[in-house]
């Protein structure tokens, strides 16, 4: 299979498929309207909820809804001060504790946001939580889940091509086409799709949190602590949906100021 195959296939859809998302003024693929894509998240997230155990009327899950509320205040005051105050006319925004010793958290388009229960003891204070919270809500706000659907469906029409273009060659020579195919979509464009929306949301996030009233130097301690609570059993960089703990904490460090000059443009100094 040509290589100028694969990458015509990603090139077309990138070409009609690209809309300017404000927060991070790149255009971006999209073949979803939030308008396709809210409804069914908020179902989605509603049968979630019944179907796990939601933690109520604890500090933790107070201190989840309370800084949930700060993110999103900061998000209304960024998104104001570009000029975009409408953009989140149609989220609805809700934050649960989930008990669960997994550590994760995860926020799903239109502002629907869970936090497990095993990531707090690694957050262990506000500014660890609103970290992952600002960092979970910016995947939402930058249609970060929309654009993995459209890219997820690039891949399989690349996969269709595939197909056309080796149908004439033998049933093992297909097979092997498709493989190649497979990995080299997988490691030389979806993942490093999602890595580069993981750097993104940690950009976005810096940016909620100092809004919101967080010292995002706080969020280099909290991901030193995932980076120890990890022990090394990550997967290598490439092969990995996400950055390394290393390579997060450097464009942590690095972007920082950044935050804190946004932060103060909307009224929050950091001394």
């Amino acid at each position: 299979m040509k290589k100028n195959l694969l990458l015509g296939i990603f090139a077309v859809g990138l070409l009609y498929s690209c809309a300017t998302n404000p927060l991070t003024g790149k255009k971006s693929l999209n073949f979803v309207s939030n308008s396709e894509l809210f409804p069914s998240s908020f179902q989605q997230y509603g049968t979630f909820l019944k179907e796990n155990k939601v933690v109520t009327g604890t500090a933790d899950a107070r201190r989840v809804e309370t800084v949930g509320m700060r993110i999103k205040a900061a998000a209304e005051k960024y998104l104001t001060y570009l000029g975009q105050s409408q953009y989140l006319n149609d989220y609805r925004w809700e934050y649960k504790l989930i008990e669960n010793k997994e550590v994760n958290a995860w926020c799903m388009p239109g502002g629907k946001i869970v936090v497990y229960s095993g990531i707090l003891p690694i957050t262990k204070d506000d500014a660890g939580l609103a970290t992952v919270m600002g960092h979970e809500v910016s995947h939402a706000l930058a249609n970060h889940g929309a654009q993995r659907m459209s890219a997820a469906q690039l891949q399989q029409l690349g996969a269709v091509g595939v197909a056309v273009a080796t149908g004439s060659q033998s049933a093992e020579r297909q097979q092997m086409w498709q493989q190649y195919y497979g990995l080299g979509s997988q490691v030389g464009v979806m993942l490093p799709f999602s890595r580069s929306h993981e750097s993104e949301a940690d950009k976005i996030g810096l940016t909620l949190m100092a809004i919101a009233g967080y010292n995002p130097d706080d969020s280099v301690m909290f991901w030193q602590r995932m980076a120890a609570q990890s022990a090394g059993q990550a997967p290598p960089e490439f092969m990995s949906t996400h950055p390394s703990d290393a390579t997060r904490i450097a464009n942590l460090k690095a972007l920082i100021p950044e935050a804190k000059a946004l932060a103060a443009k909307v009224g929050v100094i950091y001394r």
